[in-house]
């Protein structure tokens, strides 16, 4: 009985330390609110920093056209001056201008954009935007991309894809914490329907602007009905794309399709080419572009 009694001891002396073992490890890890444990008087966490800043300090510019201000100031000519990313003209407020302020834009934003660039050309533009360390990259490409001589010489929805993912991964290689910024190209066929019936506009796309969508412009029969639908599927898919890719970049925003969507009149392209945006419709790029970055979202 005795031996029994000095066993029957010993096992709740066991017990009763893994007890208050347990108990020591409820204290020491907060314990359950309200207790009165060593944790339960604790600050709480600072939150996590947001992964967007509605106000980066610096902006690079990368794309084609569009964003060198073609043909918004003079005929087949390159106006940066009105560039919805970088431009410093009062009558746009690029994007940077929004941003940072007319003086600090004149500074600290940077445009490497290329009148005729196609995605193939954006890692290339990429390299050079990233030398500056810029805290946000604008990306607006691919209209070049489907305006070609033909349907078949469109790039392959692929090869669209591989080389954004390459543009990507050489600015994150280098600055993992830079935002970008991703455009949607605009509807071609829309723009078509808007400038046919101008004799100009018609001249001009005779040399050789987006012949894929815009050649042959009177054309209405079945052949150029599937040309043109063609090119704005293609244009569909470069935009999935576009989206796509950015998505599985928590530091990347894309606009939605905003600009894809939006409905260019007269006013917003240029008296030249009826094609390309002209100073109105570079301000209304700038909008769109400011909304999207500035969007406090969760």
């Amino acid at each position: 009985m005795r031996k029994r009694s000095h066993r029957s001891r010993a096992v709740l002396a066991v017990v009763a330390a893994a007890a208050l073992g347990v108990a020591g490890c409820d204290a020491v890890g907060g314990g359950s609110p309200g207790s009165s444990g060593a944790g339960a008087g604790r600050k709480p966490s600072p939150r996590p920093t947001p992964v967007w800043d509605t106000s980066p300090d610096s902006v690079a510019a990368v794309g084609d056209s569009i964003t060198t201000g073609f043909d918004a100031c003079s005929v087949l000519s390159d106006c940066p001056e009105v560039s919805w990313a970088t431009g410093g003209s009062e009558r746009v407020d690029s994007l940077a201008v929004r941003l940072l302020g007319r003086a600090k834009a004149a500074r600290r934003s940077w445009n490497y954009a290329v009148t005729g660039a196609r995605m193939a050309d954006l890692p290339g533009q990429m390299a050079r935007a990233v030398a500056r360390r810029p805290q946000l990259v604008t990306v607006l490409v691919g209209a070049n991309d489907a305006c070609r001589d033909t349907t078949s010489a469109m790039t392959p929805v692929a090869d669209f894809r591989a080389d954004f993912e390459d543009a990507m991964r050489t600015l994150r290689t280098a600055l993992p914490r830079t935002q970008v910024y991703v455009a949607s190209v605009p509807n071609l066929k829309r723009l078509w329907s808007q400038g046919r019936t101008d004799p100009l506009g018609k001249q001009v796309w005779k040399l050789g602007i987006c012949p894929s969508m815009l050649g042959d412009a009177d054309a209405l029969d079945a052949a150029a009905t599937l040309r043109r639908d063609t090119v704005q599927k293609r244009v569909e898919d470069y935009n999935r794309v576009l989206r796509e890719v950015c998505a599985k970049d928590r530091r990347c925003r894309s606009d939605g399709g905003a600009v894809y969507d939006y409905r260019f009149g007269t006013d917003q392209l240029s008296r030249w080419d009826w094609f390309h945006p002209s100073v109105n419709g570079q301000a209304r790029l700038a909008e769109i572009a400011y909304r999207a970055v500035t969007a406090h979202r969760p």
